[in-house]
């Protein structure tokens, strides 16, 4: 059976809408909690995903090498990662490039705009710009090597490099998600003196995000021939 390995940073930030996707194609989900992730083997996955979280990556947490250490693996045995949010800034720093705390923080709903190369390829059939759901406050300098695929006029959003995929923002949110870290977050919220109801996306943003989530994993599935 297909495998998928799950990374999980944060109880509250989990697959969401991925995981209807991935079942529905019938994957086998293996999720681990970054804080017990023994082994940095990409051995035996079909793919795997790394989730968001509130720590950043320059925080001295050995379990956050030890992600690195596995993305590492991973791309060097060609296994797909796709990592969300904290996930792609782990994917940034494991290649070589520099995780940093950005000018300011994305929270809610943004634009972002698809390179030529993320036309053709993630985001393939996807709108340019594209409303997304955003939750950060570090962003990165890339490697050389790295393909961007969506950008704003603050932060590269997307990139590939090797077999491994790294999002910047937020599709794979449902309501329930949503409201759970306007909770979790709520210093976070009161800090930046946002409008909690505004935060949240109305229910047809939630099922325009769910469509881009679904073409996107489509989009990834179809590259890597999963």
């Amino acid at each position: 059976m297909r495998k998928v390995l799950s990374v999980q940073n944060i109880a509250c930030e989990t697959l969401g809408t991925l995981q209807r996707l991935l079942k529905a194609d019938g994957f086998e989900i293996e999720s681990k909690s970054a804080q017990e992730l023994k082994s940095a083997s990409s051995a035996g996955y079909s793919a795997i995903v790394i989730l968001g979280g509130p720590m950043a990556v320059y925080d001295n947490l050995p379990y956050l090498q030890k992600e690195q250490e596995l993305i590492r693996d991973a791309i060097k045995n060609d296994v797909p990662v796709l990592g969300i949010c904290l996930g792609s800034q782990l994917i940034a720093q494991a290649a070589g490039g520099h995780v940093f705390k950005g000018a300011r923080k994305e929270i809610g709903l943004f634009d972002v705009s698809l390179s030529g190369e993320g036309k053709k390829g993630l985001f393939a059939g996807l709108e340019s710009p594209m409303k997304v759901f955003q939750w950060h406050g570090d962003t990165y300098e890339l490697p050389k090597e790295a393909e961007v695929l969506a950008y704003s006029d603050l932060y590269p959003q997307a990139f590939k490099i090797g077999s491994a995929y790294g999002i910047q923002f937020h599709l794979e949110v449902d309501r329930p998600m949503v409201e759970s870290w306007i909770k979790e977050y709520d210093s976070e919220v009161r800090a930046e003196k946002l409008d909690r109801a505004k935060v949240a996306p109305k229910a047809s943003e939630i099922e325009r995000l769910a469509e881009r989530c679904q073409k996107v994993y489509r989009n990834f599935v179809k590259i890597n021939h999963l």
